[in-house]
C-alpha cells in the first residue's frame, strides 16, 4: 500500500509499506478521505512542535473514513462495506487514568501519527489501514466519506464543551476561527448556546464563521474596540472557547467576560502572561482541554442524523500523490479550512 510520510521538515513522501496482518477483534479499512490537522501541518512545516521532534519517518493523519475490507476473528457489530469513521485514539484500557474514565490521559496512549514516544506511533494516512473493531464508528448512509473524516476535530471541540458544562442561554465567545475554532461554534450551537460571537485577524475566516453559525464576529486587528464594547458591567460572555493560542486573545477574553465564567482552552501556543488579578477578581475558571474519548462516537452520531453540517468546512480534496500541494494549501489561512486527502 502507499502512506504518507514525514522525514523532517518540508521532506514528505509517498512511500510503499506493508499492510499489517490482521487479528482477532480488527478490521481491515481501506482509507478514502484523511483531513490534515494542525499537528500534522507542524510536522511538515517544522519537523515538530515544542520539545516533540521527528526522529524517525512516521506516516501522518489521524483524521480518516474509509470502509471496511476484512474482518478479523470475533468481530461483531460490523461488516464488510460498513462505511465507518476511526477513532485515532487508542487507550491501554488499564493504566490508573483509563480506569478512572479518562482514557484521554492515558499513559499508554496509542495516538495516530505521534511522534511523543520513541518508535513514534504511526498514523493513518495510509490506502489500508488495521484497526481495532471499537475502534470504527458506522456513518449514515446519506453522509459523504468526507464530512465522517471531520468526526475527529469535531470530537475535539465536543470535549471541549463537555468541559465548559451546559451552554444552554449561554453567551458564548469564540476567539480564533481556524477549524477547531469553527468546530467549536457548531458544537456550542447544537449545545443551546444562546448567542455566539467569535473573533480572528483575517476577514475570510470571520466569513465562514457567519456562515456556519455565529452571530457575529469581530477582526480583533482592524476593530479590537467592538470586542472591548463588551467589558462594560463586567463582562458580558459566560463561556470563552479559546482556539487560537495566541495571549493576546486569553487576555482580550478574560476583559470581556462575566464574573463566575469559564474559559476553555482549546489552541496550543507558548508560555502566556495572564492577568491574574481579573481571574481571581471575576472568580474565572480556566480550564484546559485534550483530544476526546467518548465524544467521538458523539460526534458520528451528531454528523449521521443531520444534526450538525460540517460540508461547508471543507475547502479542498487532493489525491495521495498530490499530498506536499495538499499540504501547502492547508497552511494557507486566507484560502483553506479544512484540506483532506483521498486515498
Amino acid at each position: 500500500m502507499k502512506a504518507v510520510v514525514i522525514h523532517a521538515a518540508k521532506d514528505l513522501r509517498i512511500e510503499e509499506r506493508e499492510i499489517e496482518a490482521l487479528e482477532a477483534g480488527q478490521v481491515e479499512v481501506a482509507i478514502e478521505a484523511g483531513g490534515i490537522c494542525g499537528s500534522d501541518l507542524h510536522y511538515y512545516n517544522h519537523g515538530g512542535f515544542g520539545t516533540v521532534r521527528v526522529r524517525e519517518p512516521m506516516i501522518l493523519g489521524h483524521e480518516v473514513a474509509g470502509t471496511i475490507k476484512a474482518l478479523g476473528e470475533g468481530v461483531s457489530g460490523l461488516a464488510i462495506g460498513d462505511r465507518v469513521a476511526v477513532s485515532p485514539s487508542r487507550p491501554c484500557n488499564h493504566c490508573e487514568y483509563c480506569l478512572k474514565g479518562q482514557q484521554n490521559q492515558c499513559l499508554n496512549m496509542r495516538f495516530y501519527g505521534s511522534a511523543m514516544p520513541m518508535p513514534h506511533i504511526q498514523g493513518a494516512f495510509r490506502q489500508r489501514l488495521v484497526a481495532e473493531a471499537w475502534q470504527c464508528h458506522k456513518v449514515g448512509e446519506k453522509v459523504s466519506i468526507h464530512e465522517a473524516a471531520m468526526a475527529e476535530p469535531f470530537a475535539v471541540t465536543l470535549h471541549g464543551v463537555n468541559r465548559a458544562g451546559a451552554l444552554t442561554d449561554k453567551r458564548v465567545l469564540v476567539t480564533g476561527c481556524g477549524p477547531i475554532g469553527a468546530l467549536a461554534i457548531i458544537a456550542a450551537r447544537a449545545h443551546g448556546a444562546r448567542e455566539i460571537v467569535a473573533t480572528d485577524v483575517m476577514d475570510a475566516v470571520l466569513l465562514k464563521a457567519l456562515s456556519i453559525g455565529a452571530d457575529r464576529v469581530i477582526n480583533v486587528a482592524s476593530n479590537a474596540e467592538q470586542l472591548s464594547a463588551y467589558s462594560a458591567n463586567k463582562g458580558y460572555f459566560d463561556v470563552q472557547f479559546e482556539a487560537s493560542g495566541n495571549e493576546r486573545a486569553v487576555r482580550s477574553g478574560l476583559e470581556v467576560l462575566r464574573p463566575r465564567s469559564t474559559v476553555v482552552q482549546l489552541g496550543l501556543g507558548g508560555d502566556v502572561s495572564i492577568p491574574q488579578n481579573i481571574v481571581v477578581a471575576k472568580e474565572i475558571e480556566m480550564k484546559g482541554t485534550f483530544r476526546f474519548h467518548e465524544e467521538f462516537g458523539l460526534a458520528v452520531d451528531l454528523i449521521s442524523k443531520g444534526r450538525v453540517d460540517l460540508k461547508p468546512l471543507l475547502t479542498g480534496i487532493y489525491p495521495l500523490e498530490d499530498a506536499v500541494a495538499a499540504f501547502e494549501a492547508a497552511g494557507d489561512r486566507n484560502k483553506a479550512m479544512k484540506v483532506q486527502l483521498v486515498f
